[in-house]
Formats: structure tokens, C-alpha cells, sequence
């Protein structure tokens, strides 16, 4: 097996940065033993591969169930969290971090969590090349990068484009759930999905938390310390 510390191999996103939107960037990320223990077990069950052809979901979880896409999950601990609170869901996470993806696989053993299937690429060429139109029932995006910076302000994900290729992939009623601590990226997320017309909000403005997502402890110490948070649910007009 690849040394799991190695540098992901270039995408043809890679080759051609300004053409396409990119969910991420790369970081380096220090990996522990159990994280590279459960990448070297679990990985050939729960890593699914990049491919440039739709999924076959009941196949690939032996159901037919409901799914989540979730684009971006970190270290995971949230995405595990919301997957034991609803099995009958099944969670498509994407995560180009090494170590995320790891930390995921980790709990995923550690919980006997089954309803979680993991793709290490890209999420907007995994949501255009392996995701079926009108087959997800919801979409998770939680603490995005807030890119700071006005100048960076255009790497955001949350732009119009890609707000409109995620609502072909929702069914009729199904729903997108931002969440993010950076008022101003709240502000942009209002706004772009406000002014999207496949869009219905749940809420009048941002959405009280839904019970489903667990307060990670970063977002525990930044609401102690008076920082704000901000949940934004919208669901695709049927």
C-alpha cells in the first residue's frame, strides 16, 4: 500500500486550477498509528475510488436508503456523530485530507458505524462525475474555508455555479444545510442562496441549529468565548 503521508496524486483540476471551482486546499496534516492502521484495514471497505462514472448507492451499501453528500468533513468526528443519530441515512463524506480521511475510518471502527462511504477527491468532481441527478436527499457543508481575506473572497465555495450544480443533484425536497463561524461568509451564503429560484428557505433568515448536527469542540469553545455561528437550511422547491 502507498506510504497513507504521501502527497495526493494531481487531479485534472489540478493541471488546470483557474478552469474549474475546487472544493479544497491541500494541507500538510500529521498522521497518528490509529489513523494509519485504519486506513490500511478499512480502507478497501470504506474508501470508495475516484471514478468518472455514476455510483451505484444500493450497491455500494446493500440498502436503498436516503443520502447525505457532505463535502468537507474534516477529522470526521461530526459526520460519524450524525450517521449513528440516523442509520437509516446513508453518508456519502468527501475529504481530500489524508488524515481527515483517516480519523473518519477510525471512528467509523470504533463506533461499527455502517451507513458511511468515503471518496479522497475533489468534491465538485465527485458531485459532477459519480453523483446521479436528482438522487441526494440532503447536502452538508459545515465550516467551509471562509477564505478571509476580501481578494480571496472568489475562492469561496458557496458561489452561484456551484450552488446550481449541487440543486441537479437534490431531489425535489431535498435540502442543503451550510453552517459556518465567519458572519460575513453567513452573510454571502444568505445571499447566494436566497437569490438561487430552485432554493426554498426553512427559515426566515438562518436556521435554528438542526438536532442532527453535534457543536464540534471547536465551535464549543468559540460560542463560550461569544463567537457566533450560523446555520443556513434550504430545501429544493419540489
Amino acid at each position: 500500500m502507498t506510504d497513507p503521508r504521501h502527497a495526493l496524486p494531481r487531479t485534472p483540476s489540478d493541471e488546470h486550477p483557474h478552469r474549474t471551482i475546487r472544493s479544497f486546499v491541500v494541507r500538510a496534516g500529521r498522521m497518528g498509528t490509529g489513523q494509519m492502521r485504519a486506513l490500511e484495514t478499512l480502507a478497501p471497505k470504506f474508501v470508495v475510488p475516484y471514478a468518472a462514472a455514476p455510483l451505484d448507492t444500493p450497491a455500494l451499501f446493500g440498502r436503498t436508503a436516503p443520502v447525505v453528500f457532505e463535502i468537507g468533513f474534516g477529522m470526521g468526528d461530526a459526520t460519524a456523530t450524525i450517521a449513528q443519530t440516523l442509520p437509516g441515512t446513508d453518508f456519502i463524506g468527501v475529504e481530500v485530507h489524508t488524515p481527515g480521511v483517516g480519523a473518519l475510518l477510525k471512528h467509523i471502527d470504533e463506533r461499527g458505524i455502517g451507513n458511511i462511504r468515503i471518496v479522497q477527491h475533489d468534491a465538485v468532481e465527485v458531485l459532477e462525475h459519480m453523483i446521479t441527478p436528482g438522487s441526494l436527499a440532503g447536502v452538508h457543508i459545515f465550516f467551509p474555508d471562509p477564505w478571509h481575506k476580501k481578494k480571496h473572497n472568489k475562492r469561496r465555495l458557496i458561489q452561484g455555479p456551484f450552488v446550481n450544480k449541487l440543486i441537479t443533484r437534490l431531489a425535489p425536497g431535498g435540502y442543503l444545510h451550510c453552517a459556518t463561524d465567519w458572519q460575513p461568509y453567513a452573510e454571502q451564503m444568505l445571499e447566494v442562496l436566497s437569490a438561487e429560484p430552485g432554493l426554498v428557505n426553512t427559515a426566515e433568515g438562518y436556521a435554528p441549529k438542526p438536532d442532527y448536527r453535534p457543536l464540534t469542540k471547536f465551535e464549543n469553545r468559540g460560542l463560550k468565548l461569544g463567537h457566533g455561528v450560523w446555520d443556513l437550511v434550504f430545501r429544493k422547491r419540489a
